[in-house]
């Protein structure tokens, strides 16, 4: 069985909430929870006429819709995530490095595709799950990017919301950075080859870390890879969705659910500290080139639309990609249909020529 199909039925078997989920005790969550239900995306006749054929069959494994709940977070979280491909793909190492002041340690996984070369560049990786759980994908993933883009890769195990609020994972990620920057010649990466990237929840943290790396101008970002991010709390509290999208894998309920989970103030209220989301920050401008990529029917395709038009107008080098008929985390579900693999050869390609040229 090949990795693609064994990639696809591990996400059927974990329902598909490995995407964006979490845990914290049920009263820790119970606000969050509670603002989740407000609001739903407005009907559409038959959604899953919107979805590209060949996604469609996996999809129909999924529930339509669904309430994000504790309990489901709860269980999510003691699942099992894929192990990493055996040799010869590159194996993941675990490091640990001083967290920010007075916050814990904080857990890297390190994957270099050539150990000996010298002045390879690096991804640093935030990875996905609404801000509250690891990628169930991670390892794989963190694999194929080092191989493919020939970089090396270095995942920062951030800590988790509920229990830490922001800016706690920002702080760990930014720790990451600087400390990458700081171990270069021992990890034998240039350091004007530092990109940053992830997927979901883990491409908010990236557009974050670039936007503060940018305001305290101590580590030079060459890239940054925005993989279906979340970019905008206010997407299903304030601001209702479109009806053609949010339906399938990720919906607005939930959104406010992870967001309110992060900052420790409902999602789309004047309590949300403005510095927190990348959408709300004043000035784009400065930011490192960008790719963004998503599907149409994502729940956050508009957003990211937007911030790929701020970005543009404050002449950041930026590239868009929107993919007819996808949803939320199509790419993982059904890695090998055509799509998908457009998909992700843009975004490896987009990252290779960065590290070679210096910019997008």
């Amino acid at each position: 069985m090949s990795n693609q199909l064994t990639r696809r039925d591990f996400a059927i078997r974990t329902a598909g909430f490995g995407l964006a989920m979490g845990l914290a005790p049920a009263a820790t969550l119970a606000e969050a929870e509670q603002a989740s239900r407000s609001q739903t995306s407005p009907a559409v006749a038959d959604p899953y006429s919107l979805v590209d054929p060949e996604l469609l069959p996996s999809l129909k494994q999924f529930p339509a819709a669904f309430d994000l709940s504790a309990e489901m977070v709860v269980q999510f979280r003691q699942s099992p995530g894929m192990p990493p491909l055996p040799a010869p793909a590159p194996q993941p190492v675990e490091r640990h490095i001083p967290g920010p002041p007075g916050a814990p340690e904080v857990r890297l996984w390190i994957v270099d595709p050539a150990p000996l070369e010298k002045g390879k560049p690096v991804l640093l990786h935030m990875h996905g799950g609404g801000f509250m759980m690891t990628d169930p994908f991670l390892m794989p993933r963190l694999q194929g990017i080092a191989t493919d883009c020939h970089c090396v890769v270095v995942s920062v195990d951030y800590r988790l919301a509920p229990e830490t609020r922001y800016p706690g994972s920002l702080e760990d990620n930014y720790a990451a950075l600087k400390w990458v920057d700081a171990h270069a010649a021992e990890l034998g990466i240039d350091r004007s080859k530092i990109a940053v990237g992830g997927e979901s929840a883990g491409g908010t943290h990236a557009a974050s870390l670039a936007i503060h790396a940018r305001d305290r101008n101590e580590v030079p970002i060459v890239f940054q890879l925005l993989i279906y991010p979340a970019l905008d709390d206010r997407t299903g509290s304030t601001r209702p969705v479109p009806p053609g999208v949010g339906h399938f894998m990720w919906n607005a309920g939930a959104n406010r659910f992870a967001w309110s989970s992060l900052l420790g103030v409902p999602a789309g209220s004047s309590k949300v500290p403005i510095a927190a989301v990348p959408a709300r920050v004043a000035s784009v401008a400065g930011l490192p080139p960008a790719w963004i990529g998503v599907g149409a029917i994502d729940l956050f395709a508009e957003e990211d639309i937007e911030y790929a038009r701020r970005l543009v107008h404050a002449a950041v080098a930026t590239e868009l990609l929107v993919v007819r008929g996808a949803f939320h985390g199509f790419d993982l579900l059904v890695p090998d249909a055509e799509v998908s693999q457009r998909f992700s050869a843009s975004w490896k390609s987009a990252l290779r020529k960065a590290f070679a040229t210096g910019k997008a």
